[in-house]
């Protein structure tokens, strides 16, 4: 059992900071293993393929889960565990899903709202605020995070529509022998997002890139992959509150951030 002191430590700097951060993520300390292996995956929120580690925390989870051998259950993770997330491989691909609740927060100035808005490409957002009647001051936003991470345990595989408002569905296996590239669909409610920009970040012997994409027609994605590589994608919604919490909340806005990570074997 790890102590109270370094459990709470990496909680209190991450919720101070999230408002500043970017993206959620899963990072596995290793994707690839043999069935009925344990993985430990941190969580992380920042920016860039860089960020904090965070501990389990119920208040802050709505839902996680792991799908493997064709099945699926949910997990539960003790308050204070870090690595927040530990899981056993099956015969093929695991896939491990994290759907968080809403958070809220205020944005300091219109520049960052329009920072935000632009790198996320977010269509007419200026003009759709001041048509709603809002002041460019005090711009309030509920968030909620929907990430998933892909895991190998030897044999291939594709991945799966875990119930998430909106997440990346992996149709290729990055795993498998010889592959150089991996087909996604995006997805929001069930249905394909189309002409959706994807942002994909790749690390690299501990160098991180980015590089921009878009999904076509079917919401459908193809991204390249490079041995010895991680990579993580994006896809953020911001919309009109919609949800019941956002409502309740009084939030201006409300986003949904659909996240992947996986990696390339030597």
């Amino acid at each position: 059992m790890k102590s109270l002191l370094r459990i709470t430590i990496p909680l209190l700097v991450a919720l101070a900071t999230q408002s500043n951060a970017h993206e959620f993520w899963l990072e596995p300390k290793n994707f690839q293993g043999s069935p009925g292996e344990t993985v430990e995956i941190d969580l992380r929120n920042g920016q860039d393929f860089r960020g904090q580690e965070m501990s389990w925390y119920d208040p802050r989870i709505a839902r996680a889960q792991v799908v493997r051998d064709g099945k699926s259950e949910d997990y539960q993770g003790r308050p204070g565990d870090l690595p927040g997330m530990t899981v056993e491989l099956g015969n093929g691909l695991t896939e491990v899903a994290y759907a968080s609740r809403m958070s809220r927060l205020t944005y300091d100035s219109w520049e960052k709202v329009m920072s935000f808005t632009t790198e996320k490409d977010i269509a007419d957002f200026a003009a759709r605020h001041a048509a709603r009647g809002f002041p460019q001051e005090g711009v309030t936003e509920g968030y909620w995070r929907f990430s998933k991470t892909l895991l190998s345990g030897g044999a291939d595989g594709t991945g799966s529509d875990t119930g998430m408002e909106t997440e990346f569905i992996a149709l290729s296996d990055p795993y498998a022998p010889g592959a150089d590239s991996i087909r996604l669909q995006l997805i929001y409610q069930g249905a394909r997002r189309p002409d959706a920009q994807v942002e994909m970040w790749e690390k690299r012997a501990g160098d991180v890139s980015k590089t921009l994409h878009r999904t076509d027609d079917a919401g459908h994605v193809t991204l390249p992959l490079r041995p010895g590589s991680v990579y993580m994608v994006d896809a953020v919604i911001l919309r009109e509150p919609a949800s019941d919490r956002a409502r309740e909340a009084g939030v201006m806005w409300e986003s949904l951030w659909a996240n992947l990570t996986y990696a390339v074997p030597e």
